[in-house]
This record gives structure tokens, C-alpha cells and sequence, in this order.
């Protein structure tokens, strides 16, 4: 850790830069003081501190005002391509590409699921081939969040297709304005389109956007997965934060729709919400030791177990009421934010969570052999 403390850093940082100045300016200076990520190495926005300092650093500079680098609206790269490149990533890569993340300078996505690969991550079928210094992709991905506002691309790619699926495989980070990348906006049953395909054809990276070596791209691919479900399933809440917030706060403005009967089910969600978020705390708390591990299969599935409950739940409370939804104008998110959005709205959303970041029936593959130990 730094020989200063984190508090002295704090207060060094507000002396230095007006909270109600420069925002860009604000957000840089934070993260080269080492408070952007505490537990990141010293040089790449942290303090080599323990994980669980964060929060302290955080509620300290929220009191004085200060402004945050607006996480909700770059998930993929500071949930899933931060810790990848940090562990797999070159010194240049880190330096390249931590800082303008962090800031949300560069908004990131990610470049996985293809339409005959989802679920089986292995089966990628899209082809990188090397040529020289460079490797030519050609391919298609789906499913891709934010494809549209992105710069950058976490890729998997098949690099030799005579090896094994899982060891055939490169991971790049992708120039999301090389020639050779399109975005197409992918509708959605709730009428927005947050997620894309991408058609990449002959799309030309340098070697120097490779991460991990050729063939190893699984491994690395590992990481992202790991955190990808961590930074879904187990994102801090305060109590009674997520999909049961907009459902107690339905029940307690609205009398018409309370029965004795829907109490004991309304009571019954909110001990398993809960649990769910206290469960997602320990996790985090248990990241401060090392990289996720299965264990975020298991918050992941509950959260979109739980949501789908809850938000089903919502519209039973309201009947007629319920089923009411006019917003289907195709619209482009930049966030997942559902809490202010029609209850309708939330009730189709919520579908998704048993697909995206690894579908509900591949997690409970995850748990049954690596959390319980029980046989393929």
C-alpha cells in the first residue's frame, strides 16, 4: 500500500481537484492517487490494499460530493475486462487500457456468444488466422451488450481448429472500429435493444491485442467468466435493493392490493431476496483473498431465479393493472436499470437473466460438480 494512508489520499485528491470542476479531470487524478480499484497494484489505480477498503474510500468521497465514473454504464469492462487484463494482460496492455476504463472514457463489450455457441463457450466458430504481426478474424457474435457505444471488445476466437475445442482457442481484445466490424441492433421482447449482433469480416489485429498466448485463450476466457457472473449475481445492494424494491414499495403505497394470502408469498420473496444479497456480500468479501471461483455460479442462478419469482409475483399483485405496456419503441439503453420502468417491463426483462452470463442450466452443471463434488 501506498506510505501514505488512504484517508490522507482522499483529502489530497479533494484539496487538488474541486469536485465541482472537471469531472475527466477528477476521475484521472483519482485513479493515478490509487483510489479507483484499492486492491489494483500501485500505477494501475490501486494500492496493492485489501479489496474490502474500498467501500470505505468510496462513501468517503460520495459524502464529499464527489463524482463517480458511472459503473452502471460500463459493466462489461469494469465487471469482466478489468480483472482479465490485469491477470493475463502484458504491462503495456494494463497501462494502454486500465485508466481510460476505469474513467469510462472507453466503454468496452464483449465478444463471446456466437449463434451456435452460447451456452458451449468452447464451440466458438470464429476463426482467427495469423498473418504476420497481425491475426484476420472473420466471424459473428450475438447477444453482445453495448456493442453499439463500445470501443473495445473482449474476443474469443478459434485459432486452431485441429485442436481441441477447449485448446484451440485466442482471446484478443477487439478495435471495435477496425474495418471489418458491423453492429446490428438485436430487438428484444420488452421492444429495446440493448444487446447486438457483430459480423466481423477480416477484421485485422495486431498481435499486441492478444492476451495470454495463442492456444490459451480458454484459461483466460475462464477469468472473464468468472467475474462476469460475480459482477451480475452479486452486485452491492442496500436492503430491500433490487427486483424486490419496486415490489415492496408497491405494496406498502398501494392497500387495494394487499390479501393475507399474498403477504405470506410477498414475505416468503423477501427473505430469499435477503439471503440472496447477503449471500452476495460474503462473496465479495471472500474475493478480497483471490479470483472468483464457482461459488458466483451459485449467486448468479439465485439472482435470476429470484428475479423471475419476483417480478412474476408483481404482476399477479396487479392484475389487469399489471399486464399494461405501451413502451414498445425500439429504444438503445445504455444500462440494465429496471426499478423505475413498468412493472411489465420488468416482468419480460427478467427473462433474460436465466440466459445471459451463462444459462441457468450450464450454472447448475458449474455447482453440481465444483461446489458439491458430484460426478459429470
Amino acid at each position: 500500500m501506498s506510505a501514505k494512508t488512504w484517508d490522507a489520499l482522499v483529502k489530497e485528491l479533494l484539496a487538488r481537484h474541486p469536485v465541482d470542476g472537471d469531472r475527466l479531470a477528477f476521475l484521472r487524478a483519482r485513479f493515478d492517487a490509487g483510489l479507483a480499484w484499492v486492491h489494483f497494484p500501485v500505477g494501475l489505480g490501486g494500492l496493492d490494499a485489501p479489496r474490502a477498503l474500498q467501500a470505505a474510500v468510496d462513501a468517503e468521497l460520495a459524502a464529499a460530493g464527489a463524482p463517480d465514473n458511472d459503473p452502471g454504464r460500463n459493466g462489461v469492462g469494469l465487471g469482466m475486462a478489468a480483472p482479465t487484463i490485469l491477470r493475463h494482460g502484458t504491462d503495456a496492455q494494463r497501462r494502454r487500457f486500465l485508466r481510460p476504463l476505469w474513467t469510462g472514457e472507453e466503454v468496452w463489450c464483449q465478444l463471446f456468444s456466437e449463434p451456435g455457441a452460447g451456452s458451449d463457450l468452447a464451440a466458438v466458430a470464429t476463426r482467427a488466422v495469423r498473418d504476420g504481426d497481425t491475426w484476420v478474424v472473420t466471424g459473428q457474435k450475438v447477444w453482445t451488450s453495448l456493442a453499439h457505444k463500445a470501443r473495445w471488445g473482449i474476443l474469443l476466437a478459434r485459432s486452431d481448429p485441429d485442436a481441441p475445442k477447449h485448446g484451440g482457442l485466442t482471446y484478443f481484445v477487439c478495435d471495435m472500429t477496425a474495418p471489418g466490424v458491423e453492429v446490428r441492433p438485436l430487438r428484444q421482447i420488452t421492444g429495446e435493444a440493448e444487446f447486438n449482433e457483430v459480423f466481423l469480416t477480416g477484421v485485422r489485429l495486431p498481435d499486441d491485442l492478444r492476451l495470454g498466448a495463442p492456444g490459451e485463450g480458454w484459461e483466460v476466457a475462464r477469468t472473464t467468466l468468472m467475474n462476469e457472473r460475480v459482477a451480475i449475481g452479486g452486485t452491492p445492494l442496500p436492503r430491500e435493493g433490487g427486483p424486490i424494491e419496486p415490489l415492496v414499495r408497491t405494496w406498502r403505497e398501494r392497500p387495494d392490493v394487499r390479501t393475507p394470502g399474498r403477504l405470506d408469498e410477498l414475505m416468503r420473496l423477501w427473505v430469499r431476496a435477503e439471503a440472496a444479497r447477503l449471500t452476495a456480500a460474503r462473496l465479495r468479501q471472500q474475493l478480497a483473498a483471490g479470483e472468483p471461483g464457482p461459488e458466483g455460479s451459485a449467486v448468479k442462478l439465485t439472482h435470476a431465479t429470484l428475479a423471475q419469482r419476483i417480478t412474476g409475483f408483481e404482476l399477479e399483485v396487479l392484475g389487469e393493472e399489471g399486464l399494461r405496456h405501451d413502451d414498445w419503441t425500439l429504444r438503445r439503453p445504455e444500462r440494465t436499470d429496471v426499478a423505475d420502468r413498468a412493472p411489465t417491463h420488468r416482468y419480460l426483462r427478467a427473462k433474460g437473466n436465466s440466459i445471459e452470463g451463462g444459462t441457468s442450466e450450464i450454472l447448475r452443471g458449474i455447482i453440481a460438480e465444483r461446489v458439491l463434488g458430484l460426478p459429470r
